[in-house]
């Protein structure tokens, strides 16, 4: 285990030219799909979603900084000029699905899960340990949120209330979970042609069966049992 601030002032993050690109006037303006940006707050631990002009460089770059690679990221609260330090928004959004529980916003919620939620074999090597505990952990806030959701839905159908909410929502995932127990723990941190070009074609081909499979369910019902997953 090693910190990034022990490269002092050589330090500089590689992912930051690119996310200096991005186009915020055009991705973050109030026309079209909204776009919202977790990070965790370094200090309380608590999730922050960014979304319109709250997004910027600072903001990527907090959304994707695992703190044993990356320099915590810095961003000030526009509403108190606090300054506070920020981690990946994994461990506390992975993805936050509350800002989607607004009434104006469509009632179907589509997940891609790029986790495995469950994995049959044992991790024994360190790595494997230290990989599966990263994997719960981000794994947990989502499934706290749908457990949320499923309550809600629970109530709703023994109560008879007319749907609003939470209880309205109807919930959806595109996964692989077969390829990402297949992968190795050590392509995550090496992001070779080879490896994207088959996550990319991977990712197409599992889109293609849940619309081939489910295109009927969207607008009707959630494609996801959560009674299920969470008997």
């Amino acid at each position: 285990m090693t910190s990034p601030d022990g490269y002092g002032q050589f330090y500089s993050n590689p992912l930051e030219p690119g996310a200096r690109e991005f186009d915020y006037d055009r991705v973050c303006c109030d026309i079209g799909p909204r776009l919202f940006i977790g990070a965790t707050n370094g200090r309380s631990g608590a999730v922050r979603v960014c979304s319109g002009k709250e997004i910027s460089t600072d903001v990527l770059l907090a959304s994707s900084c695992l703190p044993t690679i990356f320099q915590a990221v810095e961003i000030e609260d526009p509403e108190t000029g606090k300054v506070d330090v920020y981690w990946d928004g994994g461990y506390t959004g992975n993805p936050a699905l509350f800002p989607l529980f607004a009434t104006e916003l469509p009632d179907d919620i589509l997940i891609v899960n790029i986790n495995p939620l469950q994995r049959d074999e044992i991790p024994v090597t360190p790595q494997q340990i230290n990989n599966r505990i990263n994997e719960i952990s981000f794994n947990t806030s989502l499934l706290r949120e749908l457990r949320v959701i499923s309550y809600a839905q629970k109530l709703e159908s023994q109560n008879g209330d007319p749907k609003h909410g939470m209880a309205r929502l109807n919930i959806h995932m595109i996964a692989d979970d077969a390829l990402m127990n297949e992968l190795s723990v050590s392509t995550k941190m090496l992001p070779s042609p080879f490896v994207l070009l088959k996550l990319k074609s991977a990712g197409r081909k599992a889109a293609d069966q849940f619309l081939e499979t489910h295109f009927d369910d969207l607008n009707t019902r959630s494609s996801v049992d959560l009674n299920a997953m969470f008997s």
